[in-house]
């Protein structure tokens, strides 16, 4: 499982000015990311705006990340819901090759018990054909996979771990005090990076690695000094990244770096002018040395 330590980028889906998507741009994403040092890439997550892709768009999306990344970094796959049957019917209909694992949230709005989402998790990752990661994420789902749950989950033989950003530490370190020595436990919390691979987490999927890929190859790879300093770097321009909601900001923090435009599909908007002024004062005081 060594193959998703370290830094996995949850890609945003560039968009041009017409809301179609911007393959060429994308690829230049891509590329920036795999020369600035991330370890893996993750498709069609929250970050990726997968909600408003239609079917057509995300097979066509996967295949060009695959045809891009051509083999060089192992490539995780988002799919996930609250229904059940349907994501069974879209692992049945989706073409794996060249995908190592896929990543399932959590299932929102429904509000399930505990049981109901093990029972939903273990439907899914029996019917997998590559491995599955979890994602607890309550502050979109409205409902937190429990440590007793994700440890009791972390015994099927096709899970293989959990993006965890429910931001409670507690939690996380109950996971890692009890769980097998093969089970990830990444952090699904840029800022929290550091303080969970100190109590043994595996790394990350970020959000803001899209634009400083090289930064949490720092943060996941480097001493607790390096570690502890690239995560402070990133203290004032990390907030501003969910201010009018994931991925407004970091889109916008792309278009600063000349990376691919900031458009994003209704119901979200481009960043405000007010939100975009704060992002580029962000980045000049990142860039600057300390």
């Amino acid at each position: 499982m060594s193959r998703f330590k370290g830094t996995g980028v949850a890609l945003i889906t560039p968009f041009k000015e017409d809301f179609t998507i911007d393959y060429p741009a994308s690829e230049h994403l891509i590329n920036y990311l795999i020369e600035g040092g991330v370890d893996y890439l993750v498709i069609q997550g929250t970050t990726g705006e997968t909600a408003t892709l239609s079917k057509v768009e995300k097979r066509k999306v996967l295949a060009h990340v695959l045809a891009v990344n051509n083999g060089r970094l192992p490539v995780v796959y988002g799919i996930g819901g609250n229904n059940t049957q349907s994501i069974l019917d879209e692992l049945k209909d989706t073409d794996f090759e060249g995908v190592d694992a896929i990543l399932s949230v959590s299932p929102y709005y429904s509000k399930p018990s505990q049981k109901g989402i093990i029972t939903h998790y273990e439907k899914i990752a029996d019917h997998s054909p590559v491995p599955l990661i979890l994602y607890n994420i309550p502050g979109r789902t409205m409902s937190n996979l429990t440590a007793a749950t994700t440890l009791a989950l972390s015994k099927h033989p096709n899970i293989i771990g959990i993006k965890e950003a429910s931001g409670n530490l507690e939690q996380c370190m109950q996971i890692l005090a009890n769980k097998d020595n093969d089970f990830l436990v990444i952090s699904g919390d840029d800022l929290l990076t550091t303080a969970l691979i100190s109590l043994g987490g595996d790394g990350i999927i970020s959000v803001l690695a899209n634009a400083f890929p090289n930064t949490f190859r720092q943060i996941s790879h480097g001493d607790v000094e390096t570690s502890r300093k690239a995560t402070y770097s990133l203290l004032d321009i990390n907030p501003l990244m969910y201010a009018e909601s994931n991925p407004v900001g970091i889109k916008n923090l792309l278009r600063h770096l000349d990376i691919c435009g900031d458009q994003v599909r209704l119901p979200l908007l481009r960043a405000s002018e007010e939100l975009s002024s704060q992002i580029e004062q962000a980045l000049i005081k990142f860039k600057k040395p300390s």
